[in-house]
């Protein structure tokens, strides 16, 4: 009899929808997308498929990192609504089987916040300590989150006449997470919102989070062991709570954040080595280097999974490839300056980058959603949104939703100019990419993601499977198996523009397989072998038969 796989480990056959409140809908015409206008369009994500929502930050803020510097975590900008609005959400989406996940920015606060604000007041402040403070600077730790922008992790308050951490921007202060009383406050905003219905959280930056250097030489216990706590705790309120951390660091390192063998730190980790050679695969158009990635990541523990994506809301990162492998990614999908960042990331979508609306795109699209682990998506990729290079930074990629293909997409009444951020223009405008035009478009690239989702909701082998690579004979064909249980699903995807075909050893006893996505049966040759012939940009998912 099979698991119950819809039950507290709920994530390993999720799909998952990430959106900014700011920009996807604004009910009172004001240019800022808001909780009210999101409510309006939670049928259009059930429809779409997806299970779990993840909402960027929300909280009150200076909004000068996008709502990341955080001066109120118990709270909404009043811009986007209020806490009753949030509930209210909380509720819709509820009525409609989807989950919500919050983003938790707990590594270091705006320069605002009350905290910090008695903090910085007297260096005898009770809540000095909550905060990283030398007379001198200390060596900055090892890496620079935005080396464009700062030059040091040290910054003068001239209040006090002593320097606070800071990794990402000199406005948001490092926490310091040596200090008990702030882990015991992590553990508060945790519950508080988990008792207003949410599922869980995506931790922002967890390496930078647990990191001690240049915080303390020690803390009660290990960072990573406190980690295992707040898992525990989050479990403890909701049993059912997840925990997906944004974990971009070595190979060697990665297992850890799961907490090891035993699986008890993070649920789930964003599989970035995994994209990142996702996208040098696509570039060469050749299968190795994601079959490479792929047989050098740590086994995740049963109850624990990998977070794959095409493009997620930052720049494209490609800091774990090789300089030369590195320049191949920029050649093929960012050859000019204004479209990279940081001398190691993409400032592009991912229908940009490939093409648009085509075979390549759609390819790409049916791989992710086949490979091991949970996809996440991006808002307005289901509809190949593209980017808007006149923003500055890690924003050309945060546009406004594309609804209809009237004045600002339909995102809001607004004068154009009022926008929270302006929109893309030529092939990309919302007057040819926008969810109204593509729902009644049998053919278009929504009705293509809508129909992948389903597939990936109806084949749990992906998510729950034990999968093994497919040695095939063309360099560009990937194909990989997905056991679970009695049942296994095998996908193979042609990632180059010319027809290639691949015989597959389908197993002892196979008669044949169920395509996934045509829903067409295939009769296996003898010994259970089956010929599978690809198009250029072509794949296939195969629900083998017995």
């Amino acid at each position: 009899m099979r698991l119950d796989y819809t039950s507290d480990l709920w994530w390993k056959n999720a799909v998952i929808y990430c959106l900014d409140v700011e920009t996807y809908a604004d009910s009172d015409g004001d240019g800022v997308g808001d909780f009210r206008g999101l409510i309006e369009k939670v049928d259009y994500l059930a429809g779409l498929g997806v299970t779990c929502i993840w909402l960027m930050p929300f909280y009150p803020s200076p909004n000068r990192d996008d709502g990341y510097d955080i001066s109120d975590f118990y709270g909404v900008d009043p811009r986007l609504g209020t806490l009753g609005d949030f509930v209210e959400f909380i509720r819709t989406a509820g009525d409609r089987g989807i989950r919500v996940i919050l983003d938790l920015v707990v590594n270091h606060t705006s320069d605002e916040h009350p905290w910090f604000t008695e903090s910085r007041s007297s260096k005898d402040s009770p809540r000095r300590d909550w905060y990283v403070w030398r007379a001198k600077p200390s060596p900055s730790p090892a890496s620079l989150a935005f080396p464009d922008k700062e030059t040091s992790n040290w910054q003068l308050d001239r209040r006090t006449g002593e320097y606070y951490l800071h990794r990402f921007y000199r406005f948001q202060p490092d926490l310091n997470i040596a200090n008990p009383a702030v882990r015991d406050e992590i553990c508060k905003i945790a519950a508080f919102w988990l008792a207003l219905g949410v599922s869980g959280f995506r931790m922002d930056a967890v390496p930078f989070l647990l990191e001690l250097d240049g915080i303390s030489d020690h803390m009660d216990g290990d960072p990573k062991g406190w980690l295992r706590s707040l898992r525990a705790f989050v479990g403890r309120r909701n049993g059912e709570a997840l925990l997906l951390g944004e974990v971009n660091t070595a190979m060697k390192d990665l297992s850890s954040y799961f907490g090891g063998a035993d699986g008890d730190a993070l649920h789930m980790e964003f599989a970035f080595l995994l994209n990142q050679s996702l996208w040098l695969s696509l570039a060469r158009g050749e299968a190795e280097p994601l079959e490479q990635v792929i047989s050098s990541l740590p086994v995740v523990p049963h109850d624990n999974a990998w977070a794959t994506f095409l493009r997620n809301h930052d720049e494209l990162t490609l800091d774990k490839l090789t300089v030369s492998q590195r320049e191949e990614v920029f050649a093929a999908f960012g050859p000019k300056p204004a479209m990279q960042m940081y001398g190691h990331g993409l400032r592009r979508r991912t229908a940009t980058m490939l093409g648009g609306d085509g075979p390549r795109l759609r390819m790409a699209w049916s791989l992710m959603f086949s490979l091991p682990g949970t996809p996440v998506v991006f808002m307005g990729d289901e509809i190949g949104m593209g980017e808007q290079l006149k923003i500055p930074d890690r924003y050309s990629v945060r546009v406004p939703m594309h609804w209809t293909r009237a004045r600002n997409g339909g995102f809001s009444t607004a004068p154009p100019a009022e926008l929270v951020r302006p929109l893309p223009g030529g092939a990309f405008a919302p007057a040819k990419v926008n969810v109204e035009d593509q729902r009644r478009d049998p053919d278009s690239l929504l009705r293509f993601v809508r129909h992948l989702v389903r597939a990936r909701r109806e084949a749990p082998e992906l998510g729950w499977g034990t999968s093994t690579l497919i040695e095939t004979e063309h360099p560009s064909l990937f194909a990989h198996r997905c056991d679970w249980e009695d049942d296994a699903v095998i996908a193979i995807h042609n990632l180059g523009s010319r027809p290639a075909s691949a015989e597959l050893a389908l197993g002892d006893g196979a008669k044949g397989v169920h395509d996934l996505l045509a829903d067409v049966e295939e009769r296996a040759g003898r010994g259970g072998r089956l010929m599978v012939e690809l198009e250029g940009y072509g794949g296939r998912w195969l629900r083998v038969r017995r």
